[in-house]
């Protein structure tokens, strides 16, 4: 099978999570129908979001398949559902083992730092820890010799396209596209004339626009109505997220909420 995809064999192995067999379930159906409509997809998923308290639940398990936590030297206040939250990110190293299992190249670590916030999180019936959302990454269009601008003006209509075509084939609403492109591309003055053109029929609400912090590429938006399912297209980003990108989506595209 072209492209296969990994769902993780040995995931109860280092975490052990309630709710992870709905949420991988869910990962499987959106991408069969997504590859199925022509979307590529890289087998490993770009990451997990995991709210815990403590953050000790899930780093431990993630030190010992070959994460290392904190990797990028930032944290991302994130204000879900109106309550305080941090997220650390984990990237699995490169010469991991566990990158074969199918594990995520990143996972958020998601703690309250309150206890509004800790009350509000157990709450939910979920358990501690769960998964919040699990992120596909999409195959970037080959680069080449463009420079940055050059290739926005590729990514960013790609990355149109591929939103209508997921939202077409789950028959759900897909979230705000989140376009976080390199300093150079978001201050070039061609970009007022040429970003309309990028966007097509893309509604202003739709889609926010940013400078990646660090610099790259990086592109994402929901699937699945709660933020349960995301994909994200990533281009030499030397961060895991972009910290603005982080509060937009915590505070208007996710929540604790999703049911059970």
């Amino acid at each position: 099978m072209k492209n296969p995809i990994n769902i993780l064999p040995n995931f109860t192995d280092y975490l052990q999570i309630e709710n992870a067999d709905i949420r991988f379930q869910e990962a499987t159906d959106v991408a069969m129908k997504i590859k199925n409509a022509g979307v590529k997809i890289y087998p490993n998923m770009d990451h997990a979001a995991i709210f815990c308290d403590p953050p000790h639940l899930v780093a431990d398990g993630l030190k010992q398949l070959g994460y290392i936590n904190g990797w990028d030297a930032r944290c991302y206040p994130s204000p879900v559902d109106g309550c305080d939250y941090i997220n650390v990110s984990a990237q699995l190293s490169a010469d991991s083992p566990a990158k074969n299992d199918g594990w995520f190249d990143y996972v958020a670590v998601v703690h309250p730092v309150d206890k509004l916030a800790l009350d509000h999180m157990l709450g939910q019936g979920h358990g501690n820890p769960f998964i919040h959302h699990l992120t596909w990454g999409i195959v970037a269009p080959e680069r080449g010799n463009n420079n940055d601008f050059e290739y926005a003006s590729t990514v960013v209509p790609f990355m149109v396209n591929q939103r209508q075509i997921i939202g077409e084939v789950i028959g759900d609403e897909p979230g705000t596209l989140i376009i976080a492109l390199p300093e150079n591309v978001v201050s070039n003055p061609k970009l007022k004339d040429e970003l309309p053109k990028w966007l097509g029929d893309l509604k202003e609400e739709e889609y926010q626009l940013e400078s990646m912090q660090g610099g790259g590429f990086l592109i994402q938006f929901f699937v699945l109505t709660g933020g349960r399912i995301e994909v994200a297209l990533r281009v030499d980003t030397t961060q895991t997220f972009n910290p603005k990108s982080v509060h937009k989506i915590s505070e208007d595209e996710i929540s604790a909420i999703q049911g059970k």
